[in-house]
């Protein structure tokens, strides 16, 4: 297990992680190829803080949750997570055991609330699981604790004796919530936490996100696929395009000054319902490439209105545009001012 040079700011540090997906063909089911679901991904997470990671369907952000977790096996790269000592150690190097122990302090609260948990299971049973397989809580206080858990989502006791299947969408969003507290984690990891919940309970939901990382000090990773929803509850963006960083920077400043086209067709994408505001706004045109094929330069050229020669042949490296912001484009520098010169 290897320790990582100590910065009391950041909770979690992610280098050059890779989760590549084998491709099989015919009768023997022989490899043609590999999809990059993550390819070559890295970023830090502070203390206190919420990042958001944007991007369209199947461009890789679930796969690096589940890959941060170690519930899928990088291919390359390494995950450093703060343990109980306060200093950053390799999540990657642990043997199964230690990662069982390290991910006390890193839950996620995952997408689909009511696929997450076990229909035969009581609300009691369910919160209460990983504190008997953590085994971090004796049986005669269990209850006490999970009451208290049930307050901190705003639900009452009696909904220990319920099923999941007797709960609305809202409420079983807040038993995943509890069941991913009950650890008492350092980071929450939201994977489209509201994707799956009626709108008039959306920001109930977020307020009590931001309400639970206020009382508890968490930190969050927070995945969706729409920007709004992001930018509500996020400190800073992540943008990511089929399994690649595209950019990063503070909310304020990738929402309203994006530096990558990527970003600002997400943008774009937010409905409006006045029509006079829906001037000078664009949509994402053309196909993703093929995930499978060995893309030499950058994956967004066939989509985007700014490629020139260069965005074939080289692949765009992640590198500073400014204080605590990153492109992934061979433009990034000027690409706010030609956006704006362009009426985007």
């Amino acid at each position: 297990m290897t320790d990582y040079p100590d910065n009391k700011e950041v909770i979690l540090k992610v280098e050059n992680l890779k989760k590549y997906f084998p491709v099989r063909k015919g009768l023997l089911k022989r490899i043609i190829g590999y999809v990059h679901a993550v390819d070559d991904v890295s970023f830090e997470l502070k203390r206190g803080q919420t990042l958001g990671i944007v991007g369209e369907s199947s461009c890789g952000k679930t796969t690096l949750m589940q890959t941060l977790l170690m519930l899928e096996k990088p291919n390359d790269g390494r995950v450093f997570i703060e343990n109980d000592n306060g200093r950053l150690v390799e999540m990657t190097a642990m043997t199964h055991k230690e990662q069982r122990e390290i991910r006390r302090n890193i839950q996620m609260i995952f997408q689909n609330p009511f696929s997450s948990m076990n229909p035969a299971m009581s609300i009691f049973d369910i919160i209460a699981e990983p504190l008997r397989i953590q085994k971090v809580c004796p049986n005669e206080k269990l209850e006490e604790i999970v009451a208290a858990l049930l307050r901190d989502v705003s639900l009452d006791f009696s909904y220990v004796r319920r099923y999941p299947t007797a709960l609305s969408g809202g409420q079983r969003q807040r038993i995943c919530i509890a069941r991913a507290l009950s650890l008492k984690p350092k980071i929450a990891i939201a994977d489209e936490p509201v994707s799956a919940v009626d709108v008039s309970v959306q920001s109930q939901i977020l307020n009590l996100l931001n309400d639970l990382k206020k009382r508890f000090g968490l930190s969050y990773l927070f995945v969706a696929h729409d920007i709004n929803v992001v930018k509500y509850i996020s400190d800073r963006i992540m943008t990511m395009y089929m399994g690649s960083i595209v950019e990063t920077a503070d909310t304020r400043d990738i929402y309203y000054y994006p530096a990558h086209p990527y970003t600002r067709y997400l943008i774009d994408a937010i409905p409006i319902t006045h029509p006079k505001q829906r001037k000078g706004r664009q949509h994402i045109q053309g196909e993703l490439l093929d995930p499978r094929a060995d893309i030499k330069g950058c994956a967004f050229t066939p989509r985007c209105p700014y490629a020139e020669a260069i965005c074939s042949r080289e692949k765009p490296e992640l590198k500073p545009i400014g204080s605590e912001r990153f492109s992934a484009c061979h433009f990034g520098s000027d690409m706010i001012d030609r956006m704006r010169n362009c009426g985007l």
